[in-house]
């Protein structure tokens, strides 16, 4: 294989559109969740901000070793698939959930992705790059992946936004009482 950021851009900046779907996936919960378990779980914001800030920091921790060793016995592709299976269920955990466990178990299996698939898609692109552009593939990947988490952030905050204009406009009662 041929390295270099030229020789193999296609790839890599396929690899930069997966990593800032991760970064997304990210912000996306980080900006609702904490409204979540006060609204509708009757929880502390900043408790629910930290219960599920350790959860996901564990296991990403765990799942970043994991990595590692997995790289050793499967391909960085399978890993990053793994990656990716883990997550599938955190959408309808959230969505169905009916108490705060739900809540960090879906914190949990995103913590897993962020550790598998993020590390998994560095690793590939400091393969495809080579030693030399091995800081530009980081950077470039650290930015892709934190804007995304940013976009996300206002995207979601945007709709919420959007809801309660909606909700005091209509003179509805919102459970939160935000009207």
């Amino acid at each position: 294989m041929q390295q270099g950021l030229q020789h193999n851009r296609q790839q890599f900046w396929l690899l930069i559109i997966i990593n800032a779907f991760v970064g997304s996936m990210v912000g996306l919960e980080r900006s609702v969740l904490s409204g979540f378990g006060e609204n509708i779980f009757g929880i502390d914001g900043k408790a629910a901000l930290l219960s599920f800030i350790i959860a996901f920091g564990i296991s990403k921790a765990i799942a970043n070793l994991l990595m590692g060793k997995l790289t050793l016995y499967i391909t960085r592709k399978q890993v990053l698939m793994i990656g990716w299976i883990v997550a599938l269920p955190v959408p309808f955990l959230l969505m169905y959930a009916n108490s705060w466990t739900w809540i960090i178990a879906a914190n949990i299996l995103l913590g897993i992705n962020q550790g598998l698939a993020w590390s998994a898609t560095v690793i590939m692109k400091i393969d495809l790059v080579g030693e030399k552009d091995r800081g530009l593939a980081m950077g470039i990947n650290e930015f892709a992946g934190y804007v995304a988490v940013g976009v996300a952030i206002l995207t979601a905050g945007a709709g919420v936004l959007a809801e309660v204009r909606m909700c005091c406009t209509t003179k509805l009662i919102w459970k939160s009482e935000m009207c």
